[in-house]
């Protein structure tokens, strides 16, 4: 019989088997039968595969003694989720029922990712915890990241700015989202990671808010007497704005522009009746362009009406709810001038109505303005960012404007158990993961963003030493097997004295 070169070398092959028969029949003065020397070859087989078990068991458990290591070191890593290990038998196939032949054990290690570590509060805005499935999507590089950068997924949301303002964590890899435009659009899509960028939290421009509501309590004098200047009133030709005619009330608000400067707004009225005023709302002339009929600054003209009761009489009175100030060289009402170079504005005027508190009344009273709000703000720079649970970055400027500029979306796979893990705590897919699904915080299936807090590492010491003492113990009893093994081989061999 020819035999192979690795059947030579195996422990228990066919080259091993003949080996033993050969020297058990050679080392006695009498020939035993084959069938006594194929014995002792079998037992020397199966001391062997004991032997050989042995030594897998150390293997196994050295390998579960590193994964427990691992375990306790990270005990305090944000975002850590233990390594479980899990022991598989490696039988051999038998053909006898009266031997065995041993086939050892194989460790294998998995960490248990869908486990969900306690969340503890943090002071710092930017850091994150996810609250249920799913992870934060990182590269390892920012705005010079290229097509070699890989995209990958961690719960360890330790984010902080680095010296350009890019979130990072503490293991280097910088927070992907969703950028939203300037109408507060999210261009959102599930599978697409191109259209991920890098979360930038400072170098934001700062911002203005033109004015788009203007709101009053005030009161106009039910006694006040019809002056003579009543009788030739004429909004287009002989006005309160272009002071040719005095006004019997007369208030002035501060609005806000496009880029954030200040303008004051007149508010007039002139009695011309009963239960009856004209009102004009005008600008210093020099501001705005005449249009629409509108002259000398004036923005909105009509009249405002009241009830016998004293509230207006909105349905009856001709006073516009809105006025808008057009871009110079655009639309056919007032516009801005040239030199100011501001967008078109549109403001809604609340002066009240059926049933709303506030606004303007006719008492018998004097006229007098009790209170204004005018929204819009000038120029801010920024002041903070903060994130909120549907995981929205907002910037907050010092004017007291906030705008939203980032989205973070939450990744989900089949299964979480496929994810391969990497250094500093980040994971990629591997095959068994399935298909990448990106979605806001909450949104079907995916978890919670909680702002101002850090996921705990999921290893428990408690279990992680009692774990500890059992590898230990059964390393030293797969020790022992080798020396027994090694024993009852020499035991054998002695035989042929």
């Amino acid at each position: 019989m020819r035999l192979r070169q690795t059947d030579q070398a195996t422990p228990g092959g066919p080259a091993h088997l003949f080996a033993v028969i050969g020297f058990c029949r050679s080392q006695t003065g009498k020939r035993r039968s084959l069938q006594v020397c194929a014995g002792k070859a079998k037992r020397t087989m199966s001391i062997n595969s004991a032997m050989l078990a042995g030594a897998s068991g150390l293997r196994a458990n050295s390998s579960t003694l590193a994964a427990i290591s691992d375990n306790i070191a990270n005990v305090n890593t944000v975002g850590y989720k233990r390594l479980r290990s899990d022991f598989t038998a490696l039988l051999s196939s038998q053909n006898r029922q009266t031997t065995h032949s041993a086939g050892g054990v194989r460790a294998s290690h998995s960490a248990r990712m869908a486990e969900q570590g306690a969340l503890q509060g943090s002071s710092q805005a930017t850091d994150l915890a996810i609250s249920g499935d799913g992870f934060f999507i990182v590269r390892p590089r920012a705005a010079e990241a290229n097509s070699l950068d890989p995209y990958l997924y961690t719960r360890a949301g330790a984010f902080s700015a680095d010296s350009d303002g890019y979130l990072r964590n503490v293991g280097g890899h910088y927070l992907q989202g969703w950028q939203v435009d300037e109408t507060g659009a999210v261009n959102v899509n599930p599978t697409d990671l191109t259209a991920l960028r890098p979360i930038r939290v400072s170098g934001i421009a700062g911002g203005a808010q033109a004015s788009s509501r203007l709101s009053l309590s005030a009161n106009l004098d039910a006694s006040q007497i019809v002056s003579t200047s009543a009788a030739t009133y004429n909004a287009a030709t002989n006005n309160m704005a272009s002071g040719a005619v005095t006004p019997d009330f007369q208030t002035t608000l501060q609005v806000y522009d496009s880029q954030g400067g200040l303008h004051t707004l007149n508010m007039s009225f002139l009695k011309q009746g009963a239960n009856s005023w004209y009102a004009e709302l005008h600008l210093p002339s020099g501001e705005v362009v005449p249009g629409g009929g509108l002259v000398d600054g004036q923005v909105a003209a009509g009249i405002v009406r009241f009830t016998p009761f004293g509230q207006i009489d909105i349905a009856n009175s001709t006073l516009p709810s809105t006025f808008t100030i057009s871009q110079n060289g655009v639309g056919a009402g007032p516009q801005w001038s040239a030199s100011e170079g501001l967008a078109t504005q549109t403001v809604t005027l609340d002066i009240g109505g059926p049933n709303s508190p506030g606004g303007l009344t006719q008492y018998e009273s004097p006229s007098i303005l009790a209170t204004s709000q005018v929204d819009g703000t000038g120029f801010g720079s920024l002041s903070a960012v903060e994130i909120d649970d549907e995981g929205f970055v907002t910037a907050i400027f010092t004017n007291g404007l906030s705008r939203q500029i980032y989205q973070i979306p939450i990744a989900t796979f089949a299964n979480v158990n496929g994810l391969i893990a990497e250094q500093e705590g980040v994971y990629r897919p591997g095959p068994g993961t399935g298909v990448l699904n990106m979605k806001g915080a909450g949104i079907a299936g995916a978890g919670q963003i909680q702002p101002r807090a850090l996921e705990s590492s999921t290893v428990d010491l408690a279990e992680e030493f009692s774990s500890l003492i059992i590898t230990q113990r059964a390393y030293s009893a797969s020790s022992k097997i080798i020396t027994t093994a090694d024993e009852m081989l020499e035991e054998l061999i002695r035989l042929k004295r």
